[in-house]
């Protein structure tokens, strides 16, 4: 070979060495960097194409009722999910779960040709459907552990308690209203795939290193009044062929609930099996007109401004008075009756004539102070006022109708809380339905005491109203079918025609209601029934009244309180015929 040949092919060599030295020094250099000054930024960006993070909240706290028994708890449950990319057959297994879980076939079949890596295909199933797409064995499905809202008692004060969605969330009731408190703490969960995107390993819980349970609610409600309520109130509306009734049961001197019962019932764990219009607590959510319940508040307004007493006595027109194009009737026509007899026998021409002598402005005055008008501020969700319009607007037929309970709407839950005024010597108390928030130790973190709002009328005139409520449970009242064996008792029939929605009165559809309270001097419980659209018989002392009794007689003897005994009644009789 020629020397000028070696020498080219010597240059050849060491030019392709000095690229190649260059290339590599600078791929050297590169890893370095990549190394040293982007390790970690590296280490991320990979982690996420095999590691897919979902968050998860912890067990939402558990509901107690007053004695402590759970009302709503959370369990161990377990939701179906798929990654889509391995589902080997989507129809077969689309049609199989499907079928299986109850879900529309082209639903399935969408989240199953999702382009997606992870899909939820129901989330808390129960644990037999679990069991059975386990052992359908198909590729691709997955199942994983979460927590499931759970209501042992099923239908048991389902309108109070509420329920929760999906993902956990309160929807209704007390779960929706102190959600912030029951919810758990918020943690994350790992899901670990290989290149080509398939699953591996176990769950990755990454939890904080305490309790991230939320916080536990105790109620007011008593699990056993509640269930007496519930019977009681169930048995009266399907005997009377009724659209719905509720019935609240409430301590006067605190203001706690003790029962607050809706029929029909609904069931919070398949809630979306029933209607909307079954979810809504109708006690707090919806106003009514009261009808004659409200008579004793427009006495009871008459003996605290002093123009009248319980022996007061007015002439009610033989049952038809007219006030301008109006003509106001009563159930039966009677000539004079004292104002205690106008309660007793629930005269509305009697109660008009009252509001004559208050005025209308009196009247206003003092029906606000028991709280018409005015929301409770009870811890429920969606609180109505109810509607009262302002004094000067009431025409002179406005005043009488609301003085024996039309063109006035109240809710239950402040109807009882002003019966409970009378009861508890004119003071009036907020009605509360939890009494306190305790942690997964139960270690107390918030209570809630009862609270005065207001006097509204003096303690001698509520004693008077009683002893004038004492009569409508007697033997000549309108609420005899009241009367309770061993106990005294307060109370007041109402019967109050609905609105047909187009400002008149519909000829055949009523409210029939009873208030009162027992035992009569020292009311341990107050109790409010109302029946919506009863057939057969529409009036309070025949509908609701019964009700009432058999709330009352079952509870106060759950309570452990002693009934009147006959030995007793003779030594008052006696001793009051020794005294002269």
């Amino acid at each position: 070979m020629k020397p000028a040949r070696k020498m080219y092919i010597r240059f050849r060599t060491i030019i392709v060495g000095i690229i190649f030295t260059l290339l590599m020094g600078v791929i050297g250099a590169k890893a370095v960097y990549l190394q040293i000054y982007c390790g970690s930024w590296l280490s991320q960006k990979a982690a996420t194409q095999y590691e897919k993070s979902y968050e998860f909240h912890g067990k939402r706290g558990t509901i107690y009722d007053i004695n402590l028994r759970e009302m709503a708890v959370s369990v161990d449950g377990t939701s179906i999910a798929a990654y889509p990319r391995h589902v080997v057959d989507q129809q077969v297994a689309g049609k199989a779960l499907g079928k299986l879980l109850k879900i529309d076939a082209r639903t399935l079949d969408r989240k199953l040709s999702s382009k997606r890596s992870f899909i939820w295909i129901k989330r808390n199933v129960t644990p037999r459907q679990a069991e059975a797409a386990k052992d359908l064995k198909l590729k691709g499905i997955d199942f994983i552990s979460e927590p499931s809202r759970f209501y042992p008692n099923k239908t048991l004060a389902a309108q109070v308690l509420g329920f929760t969605g999906t993902d956990g969330n309160g929807l209704e009731g007390i779960e929706y209203r102190y959600d912030r408190y029951l919810r758990g703490t918020a943690g994350n969960f790992m899901i670990l795939k290989d290149a080509l995107g398939r699953r591996f390993g176990a769950e990755k819980n990454i939890t904080p290193d305490f309790d991230y349970s939320g916080n536990n609610i105790v109620l007011t409600i008593d699990r056993t009044v509640q269930y007496i309520t519930e019977q009681a109130l169930e048995k009266a509306v399907t005997h009377f062929s009724a659209k719905s009734g509720i019935a609240v049961v409430m301590a006067p001197k605190t203001g706690a609930v003790l029962a607050l019962a809706h029929f029909p019932f609904f069931n919070p764990n398949a809630f979306k099996d029933f209607g909307r219009e079954l979810w809504r607590n109708r006690a707090i959510t919806d106003p009514f007109e009261p009808g004659s319940t409200l008579k004793i508040f427009s006495v009871a307004a008459a003996i605290e401004s002093g123009a009248c007493t319980p022996d007061t006595i007015f002439f009610c027109e033989n049952g038809e008075y007219r006030i301008g194009n109006n003509v106001i009737h009563d159930a039966k026509p009677r000539g004079w009756l004292s104002l205690q007899q106008i309660v007793q026998y629930s005269s509305n021409i009697g109660a008009v004539k009252v509001s004559e002598i208050l005025g209308p402005e009196y009247l206003y005055n003092h029906l606000r102070k028991f709280g018409f008008g005015v929301k409770t501020g009870i811890d429920c969700p969606g609180e109505t006022a109810g509607s009262m319009a302002p004094y000067k607007r009431w025409s002179k037929i406005d005043t009488g109708a609301i003085a024996f309970g039309q063109g006035i709407s109240v809710s239950a839950i402040q109807l009882l809380t002003a019966a409970c005024v009378i009861a508890n010597d004119g003071i009036r108390m907020k009605p509360f339905i939890v009494q306190a928030i305790t942690n997964q130790n139960g270690r107390l973190i918030k209570s809630f005491a009862p609270k005065k709002v207001k006097t509204v009328i003096s303690a001698q005139t509520a004693r008077t109203v009683r002893k004038i409520m004492k009569t409508v449970v007697g033997q000549e009242g309108t609420g005899v079918n009241a009367m309770l064996e061993g106990y005294s008792a307060c109370g007041k029939t109402g019967t109050a025609q609905k609105s047909d929605g187009n400002g008149t009165y519909a000829k055949d559809k009523y409210v029939a209601s009873f208030i009162g309270f027992a035992p009569a001097e020292k009311a341990a419980v107050a109790i409010l029934v109302v029946i919506d659209e009863p057939r057969k018989h529409h009036y309070g002392g025949v509908v609701a009244a019964p009700v009432f009794k058999k709330i009352a007689s079952e509870t106060l003897n759950y309570l452990n309180i002693p009934p009147k005994k006959e030995h007793d009644k003779l030594t008052v009789e006696v001793a009051f015929e020794v005294s002269g």
